[in-house]
């Protein structure tokens, strides 16, 4: 398999200024996360460094902050559940409060408020099937290895049937005072490894450099080198313990060989992707209460894989080389060679996950469903706040409906974010760290 490499001169901006623009990410201490269906964000690679990173649990809500966030939650899943008056859950939960600091979650409020997250997802387009959301509660799990092994189980529930993608989070112990709760660094629960070489090359997914490198400081020995290398997963158990990686099982990771249905020399590309977008790393806030080990997923759409992963020019960089093999005139933009190939690309992951029967969606199919969602919480009485340069997808964006209307950018809660040190985390970045081979 022949290696893709980070081309030489190319930067990565800190700043993208387009669709998953990461300029605001160190502007809040929670940031929105993408959500299911959602593109990810473009995070350029960023060089190791030593700092530690305070723990999320430091900025939670407390006292009467806390008390209110709870009782709004409270109220709100009582009047949308239908549940009668909330005086009386209210008055347990803060006795809860003022005895320990923090309350626990019923599962009924936990399934409600992780639905209700989705559904306040300003960045997702896939949000018309909020409800069915599956909710796995293993908030009893808080040591490294019970959520590893969970995890892996959380991929292998995610696909239904061997092929079907369904929607699926499972929620692991919270933040409580004195006491973190677990953490997963990974972005996502599968990723692939980026090498980086003598002279600045990157062998693989240079998003991912950093977490590659600090695994290995962690003794994980790499894989055999490929592009396409699953990181095992680095997960930090509850309270003081220290990062460890754990190998993900094969039967766990389901990939699609992604070939073109036309041209047979695209099959020397050698390309692949993972099917569960799982992301990982984000906390799950309900009612003032962080459960910063939670990773979700839905089912991909086709431009995160075909107008992202793949051809970014801090990603997998293919446009070149897919507009190579098709004879393309690459000496000018002018002849429109990337946008050729962008849609080559994109035609072959749509078909490539068609042909293997793996769950995916297209632009223009979700662009509609995303109106029919605005449509139904419209008339709900519900405003749905959703974010411009988001919800337009990259790749013909004014082809879909979406393009051609205006958005409330309001953001409620329960709500999936990043707290600022998860993304220094996922960029593999600590001072400290605890040195085992832990296999799943």
């Amino acid at each position: 398999m022949r290696s893709f490499r980070r081309r030489d001169g190319h930067e990565t901006p800190a700043d993208r200024g387009t669709r998953g623009s990461a300029a605001a990410d160190q502007t809040d201490t929670h940031r929105r996360a993408t959500d299911i269906a959602c593109p990810e964000r473009a995070a350029g690679h960023e060089d190791h460094k030593a700092s530690p990173a305070p723990r999320p649990a430091d900025s939670a809500p407390k006292g009467p902050a806390l008390r209110r966030a709870a009782a709004e939650f409270i109220r709100l899943h009582h009047g949308e559940a239908r549940r009668g008056d909330p005086a009386p859950r209210i008055a347990r939960v803060f006795a809860e409060i003022d005895g320990t600091g923090t309350y626990r979650h019923t599962h009924d409020e936990l399934v409600f408020g992780a639905r209700l997250a989705w559904r306040n997802a300003a960045r997702c387009i896939g949000r018309l099937y909020w409800r069915s959301l599956h909710v796995l509660d293993r908030r009893e799990l808080t040591a490294a290895g019970e959520i590893a092994a969970a995890s892996a189980e959380h991929l292998r529930q995610a696909v239904s049937g061997g092929r079907r993608i369904r929607p699926l989070i499972t929620v692991f112990a919270p933040d409580a005072p004195g006491r973190p709760g677990p953490r997963i660094w990974n972005e996502q629960l599968i990723r692939y490894a980026g090498y980086e070489r003598p002279g600045g090359e990157i062998v693989g997914d240079p998003r991912n450099a950093g977490i590659t490198a600090f695994a290995h400081g962690l003794g994980w020995p790499g894989g055999p080198g490929t592009p396409f290398d699953v990181l095992p997963l680095i997960v930090q158990g509850a309270g003081d313990e220290r990062p460890r990686w754990f190998r993900l099982p094969p039967d766990a990771v389901l990939e699609v060989p992604i070939e073109h249905p036309e041209y047979p020399w695209w099959a020397g590309l050698g390309l692949r992707w993972h099917a569960v977008p799982a992301l990982a790393c984000m906390c799950l806030e309900i009612g003032g209460v962080c459960y910063p080990a939670a990773p979700f997923n839905g089912w991909y759409m086709g431009t995160e894989i075909g107008a992202r992963n793949l051809a970014d020019s801090d990603r997998y960089d293919l446009l070149p080389r897919v507009a190579e093999g098709l004879g393309l005139d690459t000496a000018s933009d002018r002849s429109l060679w990337k946008d050729r190939a962008l849609v080559e690309l994109n035609r072959a992951v749509l078909h490539s996950f068609d042909r293997a029967g793996v769950t995916m969606t297209d632009h223009h199919t979700e662009s509609r469903r995303f109106l029919t969602h605005l449509g139904r919480e419209e008339r709900k009485g519900r405003t749905v706040g959703a974010d411009w340069s988001w919800i337009v997808p990259p790749l013909s964006g004014s082809a879909t409906p979406v393009f051609h209307r205006t958005y409330d950018t309001v953001e409620r809660h329960p709500a999936y974010v990043h707290h600022p040190e998860a993304l220094a985390r996922a960029r593999g970045e600590s001072g400290d760290a605890l040195v085992r081979d832990a296999p799943v």
